[in-house]
C-alpha cells in the first residue's frame, strides 16, 4: 500500500532540506563536479547522434572530448585575450567618448559651454565614473573568474567528470529508474521527461542562440569596421536569452560606439544597425522557433528570480543550479495547479453533479 499523501510530502521535503544544506556547505566541493555534469547533460544528445551513426559510446565520448579540447584551446589562446583587450580598451576610452559627446552637445547647445552647468558636471562625472568603476568591474570579472573557477578546475577535473559522466549518463539514467518509488514510477518519469524538455530547450536551445547570434555579431561587426566589434557582439550575444534585450542593448551600444567612430559616414552607420535589425529578424524567426520552441514554459522573470535568489545565498554553485531547480519548480507547479483543478477542492461539488448527470 502506498504511503500517505503527508509521509510522501514530509519524506520529499525532508530530502529537499538536505540537498539545499549540502549545496551550502559543499559549494565548492561540488562546483567541479556540477560543471562537469552540465557538459555532460549538454553534450548527451552529441553522443547519441554519434551512437546512431554506428559509433560506440566510448568512441562517441572520445570524438566529442577531443573537438571540445580543441574549441577550449582555439578561445584560450586566440578569442579570450582579444575579448579581454577589447573589454579593456572600450573601458579606457569611456572619457574620449564623453568628450565628443560633450563636444557634439555643446555644439547644438551652446547654453552647456558654461562650466557651471548642471548637464557638463554631470557628463564629466559619468565620463570618470565609467573609467574607474568600468577598470574595476572588468579586473574584478577577470579575476573572480579565475579564482571562482581555478586552471586546475578546467584543465584536470571538470573534463575528467563530463568524460565519465557522458561515458556512463544512459547507465547512470537507467540505475536512478529502478530506484524509483514503484507506486510513483510513471509520475516521475512523465514529470522527469517535462523537466528534460525544459532544460533541453532552454539551456541546450538558448545556449546554442547565445552562442551562434553572438558569433554572427562579432563577426559582421569587425567586418563593417566597429573598433569594439568583437566584445559588442560578445555582450549582445551573452544576454540574448532575455528576449529583445540582447538585440537592444547590443545594438545601442554599438550604434552609439558607430556614431563616434563613424560620424558623417551615414552608411558605416547604417550598416551596423542592419545587422542588429538582421540579427534580431534570425534570431526571432529561425534561431529560436528551431532551437527552442514555443512551448519551454521557463519565463525570463522567473529564470532571473532564480538566478538572483540562488546566486545570493549559495554563491556561484547556486548560480549553476538555479535553472535545474527554477525549470524543476515549475513543472511541478504546473502538475500541482493541474491535479488542483481536477480535484473536488476545485471543482466543488457541482462540477462532480454536473459530470454525473452527462
Amino acid at each position: 500500500m502506498a504511503l500517505p499523501l503527508s509521509a510522501q510530502a514530509r519524506y520529499w521535503g525532508i530530502a529537499a532540506v538536505v540537498f539545499f544544506i549540502l549545496l551550502w556547505l559543499l559549494g565548492n566541493v561540488l562546483l567541479p563536479f556540477l560543471v562537469g555534469g552540465a557538459i555532460a547533460y549538454f553534450l548527451d544528445p552529441v553522443a547519441d547522434r554519434l551512437q546512431r551513426a554506428g559509433l560506440s559510446r566510448v568512441a562517441a565520448t572520445t570524438v566529442i572530448s577531443l573537438v571540445a579540447l580543441l574549441a577550449v584551446i582555439l578561445l584560450v589562446l586566440a578569442i579570450i585575450p582579444t575579448l579581454v583587450n577589447q573589454l579593456t580598451a572600450l573601458v579606457n576610452s569611456a572619457p574620449e567618448i564623453a568628450r565628443r559627446m560633450q563636444t557634439f552637445l555643446i555644439e547644438r547647445f551652446p547654453d552647456l559651454a558654461d562650466n557651471t552647468s548642471t548637464i557638463r558636471q554631470t557628463l564629466a562625472n559619468i565620463a570618470a565614473t565609467i573609467q574607474s568603476r568600468g577598470a574595476e568591474l572588468a579586473n574584478g570579472v577577470i579575476s573572480s573568474a579565475l579564482g571562482v573557477i581555478s586552471a586546475v578546475v578546467f584543465i584536470v577535473v571538470v573534463p575528467v567528470v563530463a568524460f565519465y559522466l557522458l561515458l556512463d549518463w544512459d547507465h547512470m539514467v537507467a540505475r536512478i529508474d529502478r530506484l524509483l518509488p514503484r507506486d510513483h514510477a510513471a509520475t516521475v518519469r512523465q514529470l522527469a521527461r517535462e523537466i528534460d524538455k525544459v532544460l533541453a530547450g532552454f539551456v541546450r536551445g538558448q545556449l546554442s542562440v547565445c552562442l551562434l547570434l553572438g558569433t554572427f555579431y562579432s563577426i559582421a561587426l569587425m567586418l563593417a569596421g566597429l573598433q569594439f566589434g568583437l566584445i559588442v557582439g560578445a555582450i549582445a550575444g551573452a544576454i540574448t536569452f532575455i528576449p529583445y534585450v540582447g538585440s537592444l542593448v547590443g545594438g545601442m551600444l554599438a550604434i552609439g560606439l558607430a556614431l563616434f567612430q563613424f560620424w558623417g559616414n551615414w552608411v558605416s552607420i547604417g550598416i551596423v544597425a542592419a545587422i542588429f535589425a538582421a540579427g534580431q529578424f534570425i534570431e526571432g524567426n529561425i534561431l529560436t522557433p528551431k532551437l527552442v520552441g514555443k512551448s519551454v514554459g521557463l519565463h525570463p522573470v522567473w529564470l532571473l528570480f532564480a538566478l538572483s535568489a540562488f546566486g545570493s545565498v549559495f554563491g556561484f554553485v547556486g548560480m549553476l543550479v538555479a535553472v535545474p531547480v527554477a525549470a524543476s519548480i515549475g513543472v511541478l507547479m504546473r502538475f500541482g495547479i493541474g491535479r488542483y483543478q481536477t480535484s473536488t477542492l476545485y471543482r466543488g461539488h457541482v462540477g462532480s453533479d454536473d459530470e454525473e448527470t452527462r
